[in-house]
């Protein structure tokens, strides 16, 4: 076994491995760019080297920087974690030839399975069940839509060289085809270096079913079962479970063999993933592999009571598998839920900025939380928007949902927009505890899962009411202490008045109420407490316990309330289990008349280079129609008109890079 290892990679994966690194007895050598200097991944390394800029090109992605710090470090061993350059043969090989272990599979079985189209045909010589579609090498227009009207709409164009969703696009009918292919072709290119796409049946109501298979330098190979991945949005997992609800054992065992034929048609050797998808009638298909450790494995590690870090580790060092086929016992079910920085509310278009708030549930062996961000750090355009990894582990499915809806009710993020009330509202829908998954779920059930805003409640704002109250007394307190006297009334905030009634008018406004009216909160200051005089006349007894953590231990009306307000500037974030209720504090002393003027532009969602311009200043255009297309995160984000009107002015060109908010188009609606 080797004494060294260097992690090629960052975030929760990067601190993943360095833990069973660690435990395992080695050295552990992190790798940063110029953002990440001061990240988790780096801290809990023994060694960790620059290798460049912000910019994956410049650092993660650049082969010859990453093995230089390899050699400089004198490290044995690389890992590549997943995404960057996990499933790069090139990366391998320069590995290879610095003699340096690379803890992944052989080149070859890299570019035979990174390649689809070549995966495809590998497939079909060893007997693996293929997706009826086209895998040719003309890329041709005219040969991809005669291809596509063949196999019949709809139909899937997929990047050939791609994964995670990027350039991915769906096609509905023969008039969809050119827009979804130029789309499909110009993120593959942005993704992977290559706008090779292949074309293939789009499955209704479709499972996405995954096989974990590993394999050893002996000639040994076996599966650790399934994952069910169906909960997707934008082609990209954001619930898996192990084992796949409804999975029989006859249809496991068929899945399994060909999981395994699939790995040994390409010589396999460590941790892959062979994809199927699945229809309602039992079939299945092959859709890819996966050259690496898949970001849902803990899932299989739950069930299975392995370390699948440890098993990469052992077979690149040469050793035998662990276990048998036989010897692998799956037991209770495992649940894993993807926290990310993305605004479900507008397409899950992803978010940024600093994390000011953080909390998670704490570990157990039921109860698992793998990231690798704290509280302080920043969600960057630059990398992938993942905060943590949820996963939880039941007796049986119920009981791991169960535990899942309670942990999420756990996990608080204020600074990003997030998916976790998103996620919370999945794991509590009915036909998700029935069972009843597959990469429709969201689509199907979106006005359950999406609903529209709603106004904040009298008891939501009493409860921030009360926290900004209780607030200002703690501050009072703070300022006597430092203060010369620390008895001076100036220092009181208990309300009291030589004559009558006092109280305090605190005024919020609701970012998620469309009327944008002042919610002035009369707090009229009670012995242990406050009457609080809502909007509508209804006056509640209020009392609590203001905590350092910014939990707040409440009583209204004799109610006990247990919820989290953090405050950032005049903004109040109410964390009440999974929800979260964001209010503007109208500070009286610098009370704004300014409102946005938004109207007749159209901005930036968030950061990212221009694309694509499919207008010329002057134009007449349709509501919905394409104006403009933004990359942000590798994900191409069409800007479209809001009404019929005239585009005055495109202030962004092809190539450019926009800041979020950045005004893009300026438009002029009819009438």
């Amino acid at each position: 076994m080797f004494r060294s290892l260097l992690i090629a990679n960052r975030g929760e994966i990067a601190c993943r491995v360095a833990r069973t690194g660690h435990r395992m007895g080695m050295r552990v050598i992190a790798v940063y760019s110029e953002a990440d200097k001061n990240a988790m991944h780096v801290q809990m390394a023994d060694e960790a080297r620059p290798i460049g800029p912000a910019a994956p090109s410049e650092s993660y992605l650049n082969i010859a920087r990453i093995i230089a710090a390899a050699k400089e470090s004198k490290a044995e061993a690389i890992h590549p974690g997943y995404g960057f350059l996990s499933e790069n043969a090139e990366f391998a090989e320069a590995c290879t030839k610095a003699k340096i272990i690379f803890v992944g599979p052989p080149p070859k079985a890299i570019q035979a399975m990174g390649d689809k189209a070549r995966s495809k045909t590998l497939m079909a010589k060893a007997g693996v069940p293929l997706v009826p579609g086209y895998h040719g090498e003309d890329q041709s227009e005219k040969t991809l839509k005669a291809a596509a009207q063949k196999i019949g709409y709809p139909v899937l164009i997929k990047a050939s060289a791609g994964g995670g969703g990027k350039g991915m696009k769906i096609a509905a009918s023969a008039g969809e085809f050119a827009a979804a292919l130029a789309s499909a072709k110009r993120e593959a290119a942005s993704s992977f270096g290559d706008d090779r796409v292949l074309i293939e049946k789009y499955l209704t109501r479709p499972r996405h079913i995954e096989m974990q298979v590993f394999a050893d330098t002996q000639g040994n190979c076996i599966h650790l079962f399934e994952r069910d991945c169906s909960i997707q949005r934008r082609h990209q997992k954001v619930l898996e479970e192990a084992p796949a609800p409804g999975m029989t054992g006859k249809r496991r065992a068929e899945m399994g063999r060909a999981a395994v034929a699939a790995a040994k048609a390409v010589g396999y050797v460590g941790a892959g993933t062979v994809e199927f998808i699945a229809d309602s009638a039992g079939h299945f298909f092959f859709m890819e592999m996966n050259t690496r450790l898949q970001v849902e494995h803990p899932v299989t590690e739950m069930i299975t009571g392995l370390d699948l870090v440890e098993w990469q580790l052992r077979v690149a060092a040469g050793e035998k598998l662990p276990l048998t086929q036989d010897q692998v016992k799956p037991g209770g079910h495992a649940i894993e839920a993807r926290l990310y920085a993305e605004d479900p509310a507008r397409d899950f278009l992803p978010s940024t900025g600093k994390l000011v708030h953080l909390a998670f549930p704490p570990a157990s062996d039921e109860m698992r939380v793998d990231t690798g961000v704290r509280a302080g750090d920043a969600i960057s355009i630059h990398y992938d928007p993942m905060i943590a990894k949820l996963i939880v582990w039941g007796r049986d499915r119920a009981a791991a949902v169960r535990r899942l809806a309670g942990a999420l009710d756990q996990c608080q993020a204020v600074g990003p927009a997030t998916n976790i009330a998103f996620l919370s509202r999945v794991a509590r829908h009915k036909a998700y505890a029935a069972g009843e998954v597959d990469t429709g779920f969201i689509e199907r059930h979106r006005k359950d899962l999406l609903p529209p805003p709603r106004p904040a409640t009298g008891r939501e704002l009493a409860l921030s009411s009360l926290a900004l109250l209780l607030g200002r007394v703690e501050e009072a307190r703070v300022h006597a202490k430092r203060g010369s006297d620390p008895w001076s009334p100036w220092h009181a905030a208990h309300g009291w008045r030589l004559n009558g009634d006092n109280h305090h008018t605190l005024s919020f406004r609701d970012p998620a109420d469309a009327k944008d009216v002042e919610l002035a909160v009369a707090a009229h200051f009670r012995p242990g407490g406050y009457a609080l005089e809502l909007p509508g006349g209804k006056t509640v007894a209020a009392s609590g316990t203001l905590h350092a953590n910014g939990g707040l231990t409440a009583s209204l009306d004799g109610t006990g309330e247990c919820v989290t307000v953090v405050r950032q500037g005049d903004t109040l974030y109410l964390i009440d289990g999974a929800e979260m209720r964001r209010l503007i504090f109208v500070d009286p002393l610098a009370r704004a008349s300014e409102k946005e003027a938004g109207a007749g532009k159209l901005q930036a969602p968030m950061p990212g280079k221009v694309t694509a311009v499919h207008v010329k200043a002057g134009a007449k255009v349709k509501r919905g129609q394409a104006l403009l297309v933004l990359e942000a995160m590798k994900m191409e984000h069409a800007i479209s008109a809001p009404a019929d009107g005239t585009v005055k002015e495109i202030r962004y060109a092809v190539g450019e890079q926009v800041p979020e908010s950045a005004e893009l188009i300026v438009f002029e609606a009819e009438g």
